[in-house]
């Protein structure tokens, strides 16, 4: 067993873990933070996609003893006092899932891409979300509402 010290969502865990645990398995079965999904187990849908000390990682690629010492943040730390996070609320508004299986990991790819370029095009968006797989929309909705959230958080008038 290995102890780690992990920062998630503002709050500091220490745990026993097996070397051997992955981080998305240390987030639902040792935290209790079942957002993150696990989709493929082979790094290539992006379900389980959290920022790791502000870089969006893969959480099925990575091993918890390797976040020892580092902030996680999760699809459970966007929204704050009640508020639904921008992206959050954008992925509503613009009907941006339809079986919400990839959306904890499409939202916090997005979160990363706006901190990186806060007014990106369609075209950046797209790809910007590359690694995130959806199989129940055509994107369209998905790059809507990240250009909702965008445009939000720039403090602009939005519509849907």
């Amino acid at each position: 067993m290995a102890t780690i010290t992990v920062t998630v969502n503002g709050r500091s865990y220490t745990n026993d873990v097996e070397p051997r645990t992955l981080l998305v398995h240390y987030l639902r079965e040792h935290l209790n933070l079942t957002g993150t999904h696990i989709g493929c187990d082979t790094s290539q849908c992006g379900a389980c996609v959290v920022l790791v000390d502000g870089v969006s990682v893969k959480s099925c690629t990575m091993l918890a003893v390797q976040a020892d010492g580092a902030n996680v943040l999760t699809i459970e730390g966007l929204a704050q006092n009640g508020q639904l996070h921008p992206l959050q609320e954008g992925f509503w508004e613009c009907h941006g899932l339809q079986c919400g299986y990839c959306t904890p990991g499409m939202i916090m790819a997005a979160y990363d891409l706006l901190q990186q370029n806060p007014n990106p095009t369609d075209e950046e968006v797209r790809h910007g979300l590359e690694g995130n797989l959806c199989r129940c929309t055509g994107y369209h909705n998905i790059v809507r509402a990240v250009q909702y959230a965008a445009a939000k958080m720039r403090s602009e008038e939005v519509t849907v």
